[in-house]
């Protein structure tokens, strides 16, 4: 028997459809996203840890998997964007938009295709690194009725470029009270994204979210991928990801 399709097949049996998590992120005020990421590289080692999450936390569950295609953009003008995709968000998304856009600053954008959902993607930072790569920022994700090229289109259209194109498969998992997301990404390999998503900016329940996360990952012995090596990975696939996008090429930036 092989012990991580047990696993896969247990947590099957749990999963939770995208549209439900989806609403838990959208209502309420602007949603803070604690976020440490770790390079596994390798398929092995992404089966490792998922059987070390179902040994250590019973509960453990699979709560979506997922295809991206992930749009980053540069430059533009944000106020200018705000106007321009007003008549595709309905009043609470436009509020939530037009807040990180007022309060926010180090602006990420991007437009995303999970799957046959699209959606207008903004973050900013908050901490020391950029809003691209950063620990803790400001998040603002929400469907659109739009197709990705539509969508590019606004943003085009708003003084934005591209700075890349991604593409990815995603595993999201529930553990041990945080989101857990195993990514096969062009260009990365495969990549473990541990989250926290908190409502409001509190100081102290952001320490505490971050403390949780890294306690969690010495307990499955993974390491923060240090945002020095993160971004000279990102810039070398902002630099070459035509030959990525869409491909199971790989490659390894210290």
């Amino acid at each position: 028997m092989n012990p991580v399709r047990e696993n896969d097949k247990m947590m099957q049996k749990n999963i939770t459809h995208e549209s439900e998590k989806d609403s838990v992120l959208s209502n309420g005020m602007n949603t803070f996203e604690i976020e440490i990421k770790s390079l596994l590289g390798e398929a092995s080692k992404a089966e490792e840890l998922k059987r070390q999450m179902c040994t250590l936390d019973p509960n453990c569950r699979l709560t979506g998997s997922n295809k991206q295609l992930n749009h980053y953009f540069d430059g533009g003008d944000m106020d200018e964007l705000v106007k321009n995709v007003s008549l595709h968000l309905n009043d609470e998304q436009l509020k939530k938009l037009s807040h990180i856009v007022t309060a926010g600053n180090n602006f990420s954008v991007r437009t995303r295709q999970k799957d046959d959902q699209v959606l207008l993607v903004v973050k900013a930072s908050v901490d020391e690194g950029s809003s691209a790569n950063t620990v803790s920022r400001l998040e603002f994700e929400e469907p659109v009725n739009l197709t990705l090229e539509e969508l590019d289109k606004i943003l085009l259209e708003s003084g934005f470029k591209y700075q890349a194109k991604w593409s990815r498969e995603r595993e999201e998992y529930e553990y041990k009270g945080m989101n857990v997301c195993l990514d096969k990404n062009a260009g990365y390999g495969y990549l473990a994204e541990f989250e926290k998503v908190l409502e409001g900016e509190d100081d102290s329940a952001i320490a505490s979210a971050r403390a949780e996360i890294e306690s969690v990952m010495r307990e499955l012995s993974v390491a923060e991928l240090p945002q020095d090596r993160l971004e000279r990975m990102f810039a070398h696939y902002n630099q070459n990801w035509p030959d990525y996008y869409g491909t199971d090429k790989v490659f390894v930036i210290e």
